[in-house]
């Protein structure tokens, strides 16, 4: 299990290496610049609020079906067209449920235009996670791989020439925002290609029975995606709810939280496989724990040494990337790229725990997080603007992060790796005084992919990440 896990994490790394930064740094920056930081803002906090309602829009059903289907995958065939007719309904509910909370907010009527449209593209979204759900479940992860990366690769091209190839014309966010669901139709349209000789497609049919019980069924999913979805996105909401100027700061936090969002699709990536892995694992009574050690590693050290690395060059990165405001987002960017080893971590330990039905307790945590994290913003954001919301989001990510590791530690019963915590601490102590002498003569972006590449060399040097250990599992034909 550990080998498959290793070579379509491979596989889904390259792809992503290959296609997301690109669209992350290459065109969303340039869309960004493009608008300037009031214009993408206002963007930026709808997007941000077409995710909090998400949950009516896909009910925990992506989750509870990629952990079904890898435990029982002749169930995929039977339970593929009950369940497109029920998102479809629940589609319905997202959109009215959504605008009515628009209006209630106070969203224009321009707002609310563009809100509809990246309302829809949400659906898109959710729908492709589900088909991808069924690619996975099936442990069909090259065609998932494949699928993962086939939005993006189609949204370069198309905004490419948008960007580029349109010249003389001033650049509008719906045009930005109509491209991405062009790709997405095109998208779900090749994933359902690839599912089509998986299983027997039958007819659509209405089944309220059936739809109560996967509703049932994925409801703690469902609180579980709703709870976690508030305390990861309302940030940026509040800052342009909250402020006179919130639309500028909430452009500001985006500039920072790109870089998160782009390291943080690697992290979703491993959870996307870790999930049907350890479902399958946990059904056959197979022990978890060097899964669980080796996705961890394998996330704590470049999660760590980004850390560090934003540390010292969050300001050069910030004007490397964007023209303007960049005093205010290196500051936000520092603070998020420390939350990224919480968020890093949680996709391991969460997802264990998501795997094995312990729901209950992430529920709990994952309410308190939500609270705390708007407790914080509502106190942080009058004073500190963007900073506070990024104060926010670390103390929040960081609390439940360590609940999470925690409660697997109780449930799974870990031992205490006093070995390799006393690694990581002296890798975190060498990176930093690495990162001090590469500032003193290197202050500019060269001594940043210095840093990094210090960080990789100090993993392996610790034995944090093992070469033998990997070429163990690539050469174990029988796992």
């Amino acid at each position: 299990m550990q080998r498959k896990f290793i070579t379509n994490l491979a596989l889904l790394l390259l792809l992503n290496l290959l296609i997301k930064p690109f669209w992350i740094f290459g065109i969303d920056r340039t869309v960004q610049n493009m608008l300037g930081a009031e214009v993408y803002g206002k963007y930026y906090a709808l997007l941000n609020f077409s995710f909090l309602l998400n949950i009516l829009l896909d009910a925990g059903i992506t989750n509870f079906n990629n952990k079904n289907i890898s435990q029982h995958q002749h169930l995929v065939s039977k339970h593929f067209a009950g369940i497109v007719v029920l998102r479809f309904l629940l589609a319905g509910g997202y959109l009215a449920a959504s605008l009515i909370l628009a209006f209630f907010v106070g969203y224009t009527i321009d707002d609310i235009f563009l809100l509809i449209l990246l309302l829809v593209n949400q659906f898109f979204i959710s729908f492709i996670l589900y088909l991808r759900s069924n690619l996975s479940g099936l442990h069909l992860f090259k065609s998932d791989s494949l699928v993962s990366v086939t939005d993006r690769f189609l949204m370069i091209i198309f905004c490419s020439f948008l960007i580029w190839g349109n010249r003389g014309q001033h650049l509008e966010i719906t045009s930005f925002v109509y491209v991405q669901t062009f790709a997405y139709i095109l998208t779900a349209a090749f994933a359902l290609m690839l599912l089509r000789g998986k299983l027997n497609f039958q007819k659509l049919t209405w089944h309220p029975a059936f739809y109560i019980s996967i509703l049932k069924q994925s409801a703690p999913f469902a609180l579980l995606i709703l709870l976690m979805t508030f305390y990861s996105r309302i940030d940026a909401i509040m800052l342009e709810r909250l402020l006179p100027d919130g639309a500028f700061y909430a452009g500001v936090y985006a500039q920072a939280f790109r870089m998160l969002d782009a390291v943080n699709m690697f992290g979703f990536l491993f959870a996307s496989l870790l999930l049907p892995m350890f479902a399958h694992m946990i059904k056959k009574h197979q022990p978890v724990h060097d899964l669980t050690k080796l996705s961890f590693t394998l996330l704590a050290v470049p999660s760590l040494t980004l850390a560090v690395s934003g540390l010292f060059y969050g300001n050069s990165i910030m004007e490397l990337l964007y023209h303007e405001h960049t005093d205010l987002s290196a500051p936000v960017f520092t603070l998020l790229m420390f939350s990224f080893f919480c968020m890093a971590t949680s996709y391991v330990f969460g997802t264990l725990l998501t795997a094995n039905g312990s729901l209950k307790q992430l529920n709990i945590m994952a309410l308190c997080g939500m609270l705390l994290n708007i407790i914080l913003n509502l106190i942080l954001i009058p004073t500190y603007k963007a900073y506070g919301a990024a104060i926010a989001g670390l103390t929040t990510q960081a609390i439940m992060t360590l609940s999470q590791v925690v409660i697997a530690w109780k449930i799974f019963n870990f031992k205490i790796n006093y070995n390799l915590l006393i690694r990581m601490g002296i890798f975190i102590l060498l990176l930093y005084f690495a990162g001090t002498e590469i500032k003193h003569y290197k202050s500019s972006v060269d001594g940043f992919l210095i840093l990094l590449i210090s960080g990789a060399f100090l993993g392996f040097l610790l034995r944090i990440i093992s070469f033998s250990g990997l070429k163990s599992i690539l050469d174990d034909r029988n796992a």
